[in-house]
């Protein structure tokens, strides 16, 4: 599990990154809450954990840019606001959950792991003949069982996870390949994988942007 941390406070920060990670759970802790929009085009999050009281952007602008942008992952919002009015305002906006500090470790794990329950409630996709097991990670084609690579299988994971958006190039490369040095090619080859397997334009691509699962 991935998750995007902006919290401009650094012990904090750096506890919670700390505590995350002993729960398989990897954090990306952006102290800096304007680069907050490049962050989200580079990379794909399971969750995203966001205070509200920030140095240079309000947690409430933040929240109400992204889901204006069509961005559906699941956003905690983690504050010392604790009036109900801050809370109703954040819920309007498309929040999924609000923990106010302090808090316990343990409830914070227990909600991250709601929210990620929430989000990948269908195990099973279904793509015209094509049937994908996002548990096991297995694809089937007319009840046959067909073999992926990882990277094949992380792929197709990305985009059915944002079926329906635009995944950028940089967010494919970023998500499959890490750091290591490839290109837009490779990814053009794996594509090309998928589509062999996938229906008839079920991969549509985005001149300059990226691709997308219809």
């Amino acid at each position: 599990m991935r998750v995007l941390l902006i919290e401009d406070d650094v012990i904090l920060g750096e506890s919670l990154t700390e505590y995350l990670q002993t729960f398989e759970i990897s954090t990306d802790w952006l102290r800096n809450e304007r680069e907050y929009e490049e962050q989200l085009i580079a990379n794909s999050y399971d969750l995203i954990i966001l205070d509200l009281m920030l140095r240079y952007l309000t947690g409430e602008d933040i929240l109400k840019k992204i889901r204006s942008k069509g961005i559906e992952t699941p956003i905690l919002i983690l504050t010392a606001k604790n009036n109900i009015t801050d809370k109703e305002k954040c819920f309007s906006l498309g929040a999924d959950d609000y923990l106010t500090k302090p808090f316990e470790l343990r409830e914070l794990i227990s909600r991250i792991k709601a929210l990620s329950k929430r989000r990948h409630v269908e195990n099973i996709i279904q793509i015209q003949d094509v049937k994908v097991d996002m548990e096991s990670g297995v694809l089937y084609k007319d009840g046959k069982e067909i073999s992926l690579s990882k990277r094949t299988w992380d792929l197709l994971y990305l985009l059915i996870t944002h079926r329906g958006q635009i995944v950028t190039s940089d967010m494919i490369l970023n998500y499959v390949w890490g750091d290591n040095p490839v290109g837009d090619e490779i990814i053009r080859t794996y594509i090309k994988q998928l589509r062999k397997i996938l229906p008839i334009d079920s991969i549509t691509t985005h001149k300059c942007r990226g691709y997308k699962l219809n």
